[in-house]
């Protein structure tokens, strides 16, 4: 199952508590306990529940310090009480119990100005053996992160109790102009498929050329925005052109070349042949 940390809060205060994933991944189950205790749970934004400066607060972080705390519980292993199919929290009722040592836990994050931690780290030394020494500012982030530690992750927000928990850490590369392509085509529900469906509606044939799609996943890179900036970007050239084509009549194709996506230029457009009149 998928959680999104920041919708937590700490038990008591509204918004989800940690439990609630349990209760997710256990309906993802079919409310099959056993299998539930298999599970593998992702956390998603978990970069977003990092303590609000380096020292604990005097007043009570319950979105972030405080999730961190109890999702402690859960990730060491302990038994979760979570609600029966229909029930409802709270109420008078009995609770089944999924015991959490055995679920695999993974959380991510983008950790942004993580690599400002490591950048102090590291210092002008060289990385790694034989390393050219490079100036601070010389460095890409991406690089940056592949040097990433836990005492990095707590000096962002993480408490160290739970950076202890998760002993494994992993980066991951940037996303090249390749794979933003394969995101926009290759997906079920990839969004070159979405507006290929929407104008299906209209009996329109959509098509984008591989210019088009290369422009798109370009202009994400320049914003660094990466896969989410996609849609973005898509919404921003066709938007003029979904609400005109269904409009002209006879249109029988439209191609999405790279001006309209760089210039604002118009589509290719293919007509209908007029039928002859008997």
């Amino acid at each position: 199952t998928i959680a999104d940390a920041t919708s937590l809060n700490e038990a008591g205060y509204v918004g989800e508590d940690v439990e609630n994933i349990i209760q997710n991944l256990l309906h993802n189950a079919d409310y099959d306990v056993e299998k539930a205790s298999r599970g593998i749970v992702y956390i998603d934004e978990i970069d977003k529940i990092a303590r609000k400066g380096d020292s604990p607060s005097p007043t009570r972080d319950v979105g972030g310090e405080g999730v961190q705390q109890a999702l402690l519980k859960i990730i060491e292993g302990t038994r979760a009480n979570v609600t029966p199919r229909g029930g409802k929290k709270y109420n008078q009722q009995e609770y089944i119990q999924v015991d959490t040592s055995n679920i695999l836990f993974i959380c991510g994050g983008a950790f942004h100005g993580v690599e400002n931690a490591i950048r102090r780290r590291v210092g002008v030394k060289g990385l790694g053996f034989g390393a050219k020494i490079e100036r601070r500012d010389e460095r890409s982030i991406g690089e940056l992160l592949t040097y990433v530690e836990p005492q990095d992750l707590i000096k962002f927000g993480m408490i160290p109790e739970f950076v202890g928990r998760l002993p494994v850490i992993a980066t991951l590369m940037d996303l090249s102009e390749d794979d933003l392509v394969r995101i926009l085509t290759e997906p079920k529900n990839a969004l070159v498929k979405q507006y290929q469906k929407m104008f299906e509606m209209e009996k329109v044939k959509l098509s984008f050329s591989k210019e088009a799609l290369r422009a798109i996943s370009r202009e994400a890179m320049r914003r660094n925005s990466g896969a989410r900036g996609l849609r973005a970007i898509m919404e921003n050239a066709m938007l003029d052109i979904m609400y005109d084509v269904p409009y002209r009549e006879g249109i029988k194709e439209c191609k999405i070349t790279e001006g309209v996506i760089l210039r604002n230029e118009e589509p290719l457009l293919s007509y209908e042949k007029e039928k002859k009149s008997a």
